[in-house]
């Protein structure tokens, strides 16, 4: 299969680029890119009503944070745009009236009101909701002269006979009985196609070949294949991706994880992690591969290897994935990284420009110790600005409340570390004379590290802490190790 293949993403421009849409926009990269295809970008903007600004710059932000690029689209062009639909409404009217002198649409004049009652009552009895016809025998000279005064949407006139059979490149074969359709809306009464017409002439006109979408779309596949069926024309191929659920096998909504694609990069995701990720959601190269560059997707995709069943969206395994990432980046571009979350995080009354060889100092320390990019700023608080502040609790809180040993530790560490002369101040001095306290009061060095974090950095755990008190430098460690001893009895 090479050449000819071409698929779309077509997003709504409704809020931001979502997790869900990104995996389905990321499956159709990677099939196009593994059979010398394209992929379209198409903004599905027919429901005006939900329009919210800026939501076509977050989805192509979103895409490129991802490095997913198109070959046609809004802002690149083509020679089959334009490529936002609200664009092209004449040929969807246009149609529309072909399906009208085929009598495979007619005007439906049923008020809100009345459709929202027939649902009622249709749950009331058990029924699945759907429209019940009632306009399907007005006759047409009839309905036109009533449009001329009353608002009227246009529906397609379902053949609720037989079956429709089509054969998903994911699922198989795939059946439904006709009689469970109902005509569907294709115009509404503003003028603008649904999502159903709207996409299909579009698909037509795009010379589209595979219709790779969300599972959810899976039970619009008879009312899609008989609209191509009534327009004479050839349907695509369809591939309906599986459902990305919770750790309750929920699906995945705003409420339930399917956050914006954009928030994953600002709480300080890797897009490498991110494309890792959300490539084995659904599809597996083999029994054992876990890791996946986008070079190497490009070179293996296949629909064959992408599952159905539902795609559990592990956070955890994400931080795991994104952890690793940031360990295998070459020093230069993680002190880069460092820098630029340092900046941005860190409250405004720190001095910028940031002391650059601090900096290069921190980096490694926190590339060992951070799953996310927004907790370099965190751990990284008690170097810069004012010291920590912090409840006397804290200090004993992991030495079970004991106070006492809290105090005779920090005596201890003023003791030890003070007798460091200020020449021979570095890590390896640091670590010993630590290492030394700990064999002397014979507790186990987490207990006894976390009164030391706390009072360097005010929390019990952190980076590094014998780099720590080392960078620091020697009077500024003791100056903490004294404020914390003075918050003892």
């Amino acid at each position: 299969m090479t050449g000819s293949v071409r698929t779309r993403f077509a997003p709504s421009p409704t809020g931001e680029l979502h997790i869900g849409g990104l995996r389905t926009a990321l499956f159709q990269w990677a099939f196009v890119q593994a059979n010398g295809g394209k992929l379209i970008l198409r903004i599905e903007d027919t429901d005006q009503s939900r329009y919210v600004e800026g939501s076509i710059e977050n989805i192509i932000e979103g895409l490129r944070w991802l490095g997913i690029e198109w070959d046609e689209g809004p802002d690149v062009g083509g020679p089959h745009g334009p490529y936002i639909q609200s664009e092209r409404l004449a040929k969807y009217q246009t149609v529309a009236g072909e399906l009208r002198a085929r009598d495979r649409a007619y005007r439906c004049f049923c008020s809100s009101e009345r459709l929202s009652q027939l649902r009622k009552d249709q749950q009331k009895d058990g029924l699945s909701p759907g429209y019940d016809g009632r306009c399907r025998a007005i006759p047409p000279i009839q309905a036109e002269e009533r449009a001329l005064t009353e608002p009227s949407v246009l529906r397609f006139r379902m053949d609720r006979t037989g079956v429709t059979n089509f054969h998903d490149l994911i699922r198989g074969d795939v059946t439904f009985q006709n009689s469970l359709q109902d005509d569907f809306v294709i115009i509404k009464t503003d003028g603008f196609p649904t999502y159903h017409l709207a996409m299909l002439v579009d698909d037509h006109d795009m010379e589209i070949t595979h219709v790779i979408r969300a599972e959810e779309w899976l039970a619009s596949g008879p009312k899609h294949l008989q609209l191509y069926d009534a327009m004479g024309w050839s349907p695509p191929h369809f591939a309906h991706l599986p459902l990305l659920v919770d750790a309750q096998g929920r699906k995945l909504s705003k409420r339930f994880g399917d956050v914006s694609a954009l928030d994953y990069r600002d709480r300080g995701y890797l897009p490498e992690a991110m494309l890792n990720f959300l490539t084995f959601l659904g599809w597996s190269l083999d029994d054992k591969t876990t890791h996946i560059t986008g070079d190497e997707l490009k070179q293996a995709f296949t629909l064959d290897r992408v599952v159905p069943n539902p795609a559990f969206f592990d956070v955890e395994r994400l931080d795991a994935l994104n952890g690793h990432y940031i360990r295998s980046l070459n020093p230069e571009p993680w002190s880069k990284n460092v820098a630029e979350w340092l900046s941005r995080d860190l409250p405004t009354d720190v001095p910028r420009p940031l002391d650059s060889a601090l900096v290069s100092a921190l980096a490694p320390l926190l590339q060992e110790r951070i799953t996310r990019l927004d907790e370099v700023a965190t751990l990284s608080r008690f170097m810069f600005g004012d010291r920590p502040d912090y409840p006397m609790d804290l200090l004993v809180e992991r030495i079970d409340g004991d106070s006492e040993l809290a105090a005779l530790t920090l005596d201890e560490a003023l003791s030890a570390l003070g007798d460091i002369e200020p020449l021979d101040w570095g890590l390896g001095s640091v670590e010993a004379a630590i290492r030394g306290l700990q064999d002397r009061l014979d507790l186990k060095l987490r207990k006894f590290v976390s009164v030391l974090y706390v009072a360097i950095m005010g929390a019990p755990r952190g980076i590094p802490l014998f780099d720590s008190i080392a960078l620091l430098g020697r009077e500024e460690a003791l100056i903490r190790l004294q404020g914390a001893r003075s918050k003892l009895p």
